[in-house]
């Protein structure tokens, strides 16, 4: 594409762009600006050439967030600074590149965690306000933009404005989990949680159903500041939703008499090799062997079979490195799932219909013959964000390995399931969507909310510069009232 004064973007700065699932890659113009005026410089050059711009964190986004194909994709990596700390007030200011890693790292030694955490330590702070991640306390402590006292947002412009709940608070609530729609963050100002040691107690249980794990769930909400699930995806219809609970408690004060330790990164930091031997980062090499269905289902087994004997009822304590950061242990563990990849799936259901949707899900994945090789149970509650995906009940993530020989089977079931959920009163998550339609969008966001955000990216955004293959294949134009047509994106 040329622009009218025939400015074209640099052919060195195309790139190719993955999602973290690996089933979705483009090419596109990749910008690393490490200061706000280098943002300016790239919008002057997307403007000039006539393209769009997409933000891109860590690229941890399972499905097409943060691609933006043939235009440009802002990598703000290496905007990474720490800007100020208090130790005493726990309050930190940071620039969007910050790795959930660098922050748990700089401030635990001092006494406190981050409030919110992923999966994975590997996401940006920017990318994580942006699409306003959970994690396993999300029934207590909500998404991480509760966290959020004050962020500086780079409209398409150039010109900056503060958000804070008392100082344009439309936008506050927008821009977090506006998926970069609305803008780049430059700064965030965020509290940390207080922790009295590196360590958490941690008790492992098993549960046989999806109403049984649930219930669970609803009678140690109140002791357990953390609750999440593993799900038995592949086992037969005698033990559907079957699972792994794993709860833990902080530790209060004097609990630990090694605190000044366990509060040290040397402490947290997840070993390199297991058994002090293999090192983990071809552990995934050999569990390639097992990437189909009847592996899987043998790794499934095994893990349920360990956790309701030998694990049962089990209490430890272990580091909050080593509990919250799961998808970390097996680096590259998902090239198991090459050379399709993986979609992960994750609705968000009501609490009263949440055991029956699930359950629902399984016996559609039966139908269909797809499988999940993984699934993760989560409780969750309700926020004032405008964008939201959050509900008062549970989630259910489901990944879904990517197969030429099953991709309509997959895409026929995960319409199926979209539907249920949304009969259910059900949400969903940009952040892990890859296959949403604009119907389905619409269906669970609702006509005003949608008209409200399209409303503010107009007054932020009027020439709708900002952009990525996601809000493309869910809003189309954003200067258009209507949502995109559903026969071109599925022809697309």
């Amino acid at each position: 594409m040329k622009s009218e004064d025939g400015f074209l973007l640099p052919s060195s700065r195309l790139e190719k762009v993955q999602s973290w699932g690996m089933n979705r890659e483009a090419l596109a113009y990749v910008y690393r600006p490490s200061t706000v005026d280098g943002i300016r410089e790239a919008l002057n050059d997307a403007h000039r050439a006539g393209r769009t711009v997409g933000i891109r964190g860590g690229g941890c986004s399972y499905g097409d967030a943060s691609i933006n194909s043939e235009n440009v994709v802002l990598d703000i990596t290496r905007m990474n600074r720490i800007l100020r700390w208090d130790p005493q007030e726990g309050i930190i200011e940071i620039e969007p590149g910050v790795t959930l890693q660098r922050l748990w790292q700089y401030v635990i030694g001092d006494g406190w965690w981050p409030p919110v955490v992923s999966g994975t330590m590997f996401v940006t702070m920017g990318g994580a306000v942006g699409m306003n991640y959970h994690g396993k306390n999300n029934y207590k402590m909500g998404p991480i933009g509760e966290h959020v006292l004050e962020f500086d947002l780079l409209l398409a412009d150039g010109t900056i404005v503060t958000c804070s709940r008392e100082q344009r608070p439309d936008v506050f609530y927008a821009a977090i989990g506006g998926f970069g729609m609305l803008g780049c963050f430059t700064r965030l100002v965020m509290k940390m949680k207080r922790v009295y040691s590196g360590l958490l107690e941690v008790e492992a249980f098993a549960t046989s159903t999806f109403t049984e794990i649930a219930r669970v769930f609803e009678q140690r909400m109140a002791v357990d500041d953390y609750l999440v699930g593993w799900i038995d995806c592949l086992a037969t219809s005698n033990g559907r939703g079957r699972g792994l609970v794993h709860a833990a408690r902080y530790l209060k004060p004097g609990d630990d008499s090694s605190a000044n330790q366990t509060l040290q990164i040397a402490y947290q930091d997840l070993p390199e090799t297991l058994f002090g031997l293999v090192p983990k980062s071809i552990m995934w090499r050999f569990l390639k062997p097992f990437s189909n269905d009847t592996g899987m289902r043998l790794i499934n087994w095994a893990r349920y079979f360990m956790g309701s004997t030998v694990g049962n009822n089990k209490t430890t304590r272990q580091s909050h490195a080593a509990f919250a950061f799961l998808l970390d242990y097996v680096p590259n563990w998902k090239r198991v799932y090459l050379p399709g990849g993986l979609v992960q799936y994750q609705s968000f259901v009501p609490a009263e219909h949440a055991a029956a949707c699930f359950d629902q899900q399984m016996e559609i994945c039966s139908k269909y013959k797809v499988f999940p090789w993984l699934g993760v149970f989560k409780r969750h509650r309700t926020d004032n964000f405008l964008m939201t995906h959050a509900v008062d009940g549970y989630s259910l993530a489901l990944d879904f390995p990517v197969r030429k020989r099953s991709a309509d089977r997959l895409k026929q079931a995960i319409c199926e399931m979209n539907r249920v959920v949304l009969e259910s009163g059900g949400r969903f998550y940009f952040a892990k969507d890859s296959m949403l339609t604009p119907d389905d969008a619409n269906a669970y966001l609702g006509q005003d909310v949608i008209a409200r955000f399209r409303q503010i990216k107009r007054e932020l955004d009027p020439d709708g510069l900002w952009q990525t293959d996601l809000s493309r294949r869910l809003f189309g134009n954003w200067n258009s009232d209507t949502a995109p047509n559903r026969a071109l994106q599925e022809a697309r």
